[in-house]
């Protein structure tokens, strides 16, 4: 016996285009609004940042003129200049953090006033007639939409980075504040040792630092913003051949120039995330990195000599480590671009990547 044919459900009307319109323009004139109000923050928090980078210098000067003359500096004199070089050091790494996180949000809200023109623009120029909804296209794996898949692998990055703050700074700050106690109970009664206790303190608190520069770097470089993909390249790789004992080689073809910072944080996120599998998961030991910069499109390659994988699992695998490379691709797509990986087992692996720059 046939099936009855299915009634058709008519698709839900979208409002009239000049409401569309209206809200569009107040949602733009509100964007809008805050990207000046941001603009202004940048302009006073970039005033601060000068200012305790001159005060974290005399600072480190004067502490510095102390440490030359140890012997002869009286205990309260010498806790002072520290107490004052670690206040101005953590309040400028704090004021540039806030730096970074308000240049970040000045460009995403930048770019979302001028998607929010573009709708107003259009709507002007469309007849007041509804039409039907367009449904979110849904993802080829496990049928998840892709703007789904792309918040989870964020949540997944951040809780990536809470553990390493965790395990990293947070542990560290609390061994320095039991050498600090140390230093202070051993000063009068033993100063040799507490010269000692100071000098690993002191090369506890630069480690610890650093450990944080490479975090920040890691989750957004700043030169990314001020000198472009190239140099952020450069520096990436040179850090990686240093930490992670997998020689790596960067080769960088075509025109030098900067581009769309969208399309820089794509590419570089891409060869982050690449390197990272390389050196987690991949046991390799050389890896090469090719940017060629042609005039309208950009092209990554990575190679890498390792154990290979199944490109068939790793794509449908339901919980990827890390950002992913589904999510790679599906973020690559939405700007037109592609990404391809060649692999298998024991023949080590190649992921290119095609963006179009102009």
């Amino acid at each position: 016996m046939a099936n009855p044919p299915k009634k058709a459900v008519p698709a839900p009307a979208l409002p009239p285009a000049h409401q569309l319109g209206e809200d569009a323009r107040a949602e733009l004139e509100q964007a809008q609004k805050e990207l000046k109000e941001i603009d202004v923050l940048i302009q006073q928090t970039s005033a601060e940042v000068d200012r305790l980078a001159q005060r974290n210098a005399q600072a480190a000067s004067h502490l510095k003129q102390l440490e030359a003359n140890l012997d002869t500096v009286p205990r309260p004199d010498l806790q002072v200049a520290y107490t004052t070089a670690l206040d101005a050091q953590k309040r400028l790494f704090m004021m540039r953090g806030q730096l970074e996180k308000l240049q970040s949000d000045q460009q995403n809200i930048g770019r979302y006033v001028a998607h929010l023109r573009r709708i107003s623009d259009a709507l002007q120029k469309t007849p007041d007639k509804a039409g039907p909804m367009v449904p979110v296209p849904e993802s080829d794996s496990g049928g998840q939409p892709s703007i789904v898949r792309i918040i989870e692998a964020q949540e997944q990055e951040r809780q990536r980075l809470v553990r390493l703050l965790h395990d990293g700074p947070a542990q560290s700050l609390t061994n320095l504040i039991l050498q600090a106690e140390i230093c202070e109970r051993v000063f009068d009664t033993d100063a040799k040792r507490a010269r000692t206790e100071l000098g690993e303190l002191k090369t506890a608190v630069t480690t610890t630092f650093q450990k944080v520069r490479d975090y920040m770097f890691d989750l957004r470089p700043m030169m990314l913003d001020d000198l472009g993909l190239m140099p952020t390249l450069r520096r990436y790789v040179d850090n990686f051949n240093e930490k992670s004992g997998v020689p790596a080689v960067l080769t960088i073809t075509g025109n030098e120039r900067r581009f769309a910072s969208y399309k820089e944080v794509v590419i570089f996120r891409v060869v982050q995330e690449l390197l990272a599998n390389v050196r987690t998961h991949a046991h390799a030991t050389r890896v090469q990195v090719l940017l060629d910069v042609a005039e309208d499109v950009a092209q990554v390659a990575v190679e890498d000599n390792g154990s290979g994988f199944n490109v068939a699992e790793v794509l449908n695998a339901s919980q990827p480590k890390g950002i992913g490379l589904t999510t790679l691709r599906e973020r690559i797509a939405m700007l037109g671009g592609d990404l391809r990986i060649e692999s298998a087992i024991g023949r080590g692996t190649k992921v290119t990547l095609q963006m179009p720059i102009s």
